[in-house]
């Protein structure tokens, strides 16, 4: 039984999150603050985190810089659940290391699609080896731009169109253009197989020139 641990300070929505995912067989871990839930992953060592950004005690960005920089809690998959929509928000959530980035009031099939895609990542990661996402220098060997690899390298990470156009700072149609070049580039149709193709790169140890 996969364990999710719930850092959240408001009472009701943390009790609606543990109620949700104890229905879909889960085990449920909460906190009701940045600095508990730390404390808690720690301990438990979670599959996954949802972490409110707004808290008392430690806000959510600093709990996940924390985790980021702990080798034994590096690796867990991070979502942020947050009533705040901005893009700059978003942004710095990512460039954090978050894996995903949830708008409250977040409807429930959106919640348990996010959890297992994670979930799912993190699995094929661990059978494929540890990739480092980190550059997308080793993507340029595809024969792509730069721009195009940056694309690649979040597209791996599980980001959709709207995401990589944030954190990238440019067009969801820019994004749409350059995914179609890595299909093409790499004789795939979906973004599934690009993103299993990146994976493999990524995991490989570097090579020296």
């Amino acid at each position: 039984m996969k364990k999710i641990l719930i850092i959240e300070d408001e009472p009701e929505m943390r009790r609606n999150l543990v109620t949700i995912l104890r229905l879909e067989k889960y085990q449920p871990l909460d906190a009701p603050n940045g600095k508990l839930g730390l404390e808690t992953a720690r301990a438990q060592a979670p599959d996954l985190i949802l972490c409110d950004v707004m808290m008392p005690e430690m806000d959510g960005h600093a709990v996940l810089l924390e985790l980021r920089n702990d080798p034994a809690t590096m690796n867990i998959p991070f979502i942020f659940l947050t009533a705040k929509g901005e893009k700059v928000d978003f942004r710095a959530g990512m460039n954090l290391g978050a894996d995903d980035y949830l708008t409250k009031p977040v409807a429930k099939a959106d919640l348990l699609n996010a959890i297992r895609v994670r979930l799912q990542r993190r699995q094929q990661q661990e059978q494929l080896g540890k990739p480092n996402f980190e550059s997308a220098e080793p993507l340029l060997k595809l024969g792509v731009t730069p721009r195009v690899a940056e694309v690649l390298l979040w597209v791996a990470q599980g980001k959709t169109n709207q995401d990589i156009g944030t954190i990238l700072g440019i067009s969801e149609s820019t994004v749409k253009k350059h995914l179609m070049e890595i299909f093409e580039k790499l004789g795939v149709e979906t973004r599934g197989a690009a993103a299993l193709r990146a994976v493999e790169i990524l995991s490989r140890p570097t090579q020296p020139s």
